[in-house]
């Protein structure tokens, strides 16, 4: 994998989202597409209209049994995020706590429905860099 491009009425409404609230500064951007660069990978934010005609698909459904996640380096910086971005225009679908599995979650959705996993996972090392290493 190395972009992601996520489908989006309102390209500034997604960046306020996106640059305020992860504080991501976008790579590149014109009138309808953002880039940000990622931890190795590219994340993009299009106008929904632009995404089908590149495709060449009309309608595409909204977003549905998927979650991204963005880990944290510690369980008190989850909700604090999860509260940013919910200033930023995003949505909180679930406040932070800890499911049974250990570690702590919550989830906000950005302003066109795409779900946010906000986590903390003691057993995952999240280096200098910000690169996650799965760990058990």
């Amino acid at each position: 994998m190395s972009v992601i491009t996520l489908g989006i009425a309102d390209l500034g409404r997604s960046r306020r989202f996106y640059a305020e609230g992860f504080g991501w500064a976008s790579i590149f951007e014109n009138e309808e597409i953002a880039f940000y660069q990622m931890n190795g990978f590219v994340l993009g934010t299009w106008l929904q209209g632009g995404l089908e005609g590149d495709m060449q698909v009309a309608g595409l459904r909204r977003p549905g049994a998927f979650a991204l996640a963005h880990n944290v380096g510690g369980k008190e910086e989850v909700q604090v995020l999860i509260d940013r971005l919910a200033g930023a225009g995003g949505r909180i679908l679930r406040k932070g706590d800890a499911p049974p599995h250990g570690g702590f979650r919550g989830y906000v959705a950005d302003p066109d429905d795409h779900a946010w996993e906000i986590a903390w996972n003691p057993a995952w090392r999240i280096d200098e860099r910000g690169l996650v290493t799965f760990g058990i």
